[in-house]
């Protein structure tokens, strides 16, 4: 792999000048790790860590101990803004590698600029309101935010767990299994019974962003890889619920609304294991920023109930913006959802704008 890291490090050279999706980036260091890292499971495996301080976080420390190299750490929002769909690299903002006028999403902007550039085929993320899926979507390359509490993040109120975005689903349940002891993983069994969204009964969606991933449901479909079932997901928009969990002062108003979405949730995976939906409203703005649209509007629910969720590339929008598929299953059940994804993406060959 010191060959692979060669080429790696090289890329950012050539690239992060224009991309911005690096703040630091550690060449000497991965270099001395290299060598030893050779003979370990993942071979010396280049990726890149969420933030200054991704080093430190607990799925950074299993992926070095079982033999991946990283090379650096990637932008995340910078001081000033209120909206978190964009990094601060640098060299500057981080720029959509498919459209450099567009945010490529966040907050772990430059963790998906990175694997979706080729810079890295694997970083970490953490996801408090979409912030893996989001930008995995809006890049075109794999997302996963796990279970809530399968394993440790520092977010005391539950709503952030620990994730990983990756070049395909297979290389992030290949590193999964290196992060969780006991994984085991859960290969599908084909056609998915699966139930498919356009707007969990609350959301306004983007007619392009809707084709899109109408589109990616009825390839699925077609193939024999999924199974619609009959049934919908009306959920109850959780935007007050979450921003006062996130406060730290949930009401009983609060209370009530997560108890009946989980009631929903629960209804639903007891007929199917998987729930599929855009992964965002809209296709990426611009970098001067969202306006009034909420691009969490899709996936937070997910935090709030603490359910495993990933962004699996569907297609692109006809302006060239890369769009996800959200995939949403039982809390706990992330080899399952794993399994799925690779089922998908192999139904699903990645796609390039017309």
């Amino acid at each position: 792999m010191t060959a692979a890291l060669e080429a790696t490090l090289a890329r950012i050279g050539r690239l992060d000048r224009e991309l911005c999706a690096f703040t630091e980036v550690w060449p000497d260091e991965a270099r001395a790790r290299a060598g030893a890292a050779s003979r370990l499971p993942l071979a010396g495996l280049p990726f890149a860590v969420k933030g200054r301080t991704g080093i430190r976080s607990y799925t950074a420390r299993r992926l070095i101990a079982a033999g991946g190299v990283p090379v650096g750490a990637t932008a995340v929002p910078g001081p000033g803004t209120p909206w978190q769909t964009w990094g601060q690299g640098a060299h500057g903002r981080t720029v959509n590698p498919w459209r450099p006028d567009r945010t490529p999403g966040g907050s772990s902007a430059g963790s998906a600029v990175a694997v979706a550039a080729g810079m890295v085929d694997l970083a970490t993320g953490s996801d408090g309101a979409g912030s893996v899926r989001i930008p995995a979507a809006w890049c075109g390359v794999f997302g996963l935010r796990t279970t809530a509490g399968l394993l440790p993040s520092p977010d005391r109120t539950g709503l952030a767990s620990p994730g990983v975005l990756a070049r395909s689903a297979a290389l992030a349940e290949t590193c999964l299994g290196h992060v969780l002891d006991g994984y085991v993983p859960r290969p599908a069994r084909l056609p998915v019974p699966a139930v498919y969204s356009p707007d969990l009964g609350y959301a306004s969606v983007d007619p392009e962003i809707a084709d899109v991933t109408r589109r990616a449901v009825g390839r699925l479909v077609e193939t024999g890889t999924v199974r619609l079932v009959p049934a919908s997901c009306e959920l109850l928009d959780p935007a007050d619920a979450w921003s006062a969990v996130r406060a730290g002062s949930p009401s009983p108003a609060t209370e009530r609304l997560r108890t009946a979405n989980d009631g929903v949730l629960d209804a639903l995976f007891a007929r199917a294991p998987l729930l599929l939906t855009p992964v965002t409203p809209g296709p990426p703005h611009g970098h001067e920023g969202p306006g009034d649209t909420y691009s969490t509007a899709l996936t937070w629910a997910f935090n709030l109930s603490g359910h495993p969720a990933a962004s699996l590339p569907a297609g692109f929008t006809p302006d060239g913006c890369p769009a996800g598929l959200q995939l949403v299953t039982r809390r706990g059940a992330d080899a399952e959802l794993l399994g799925m994804a690779c089922a998908m993406e192999r139904a699903l060959p990645p796609g390039r704008p017309g």
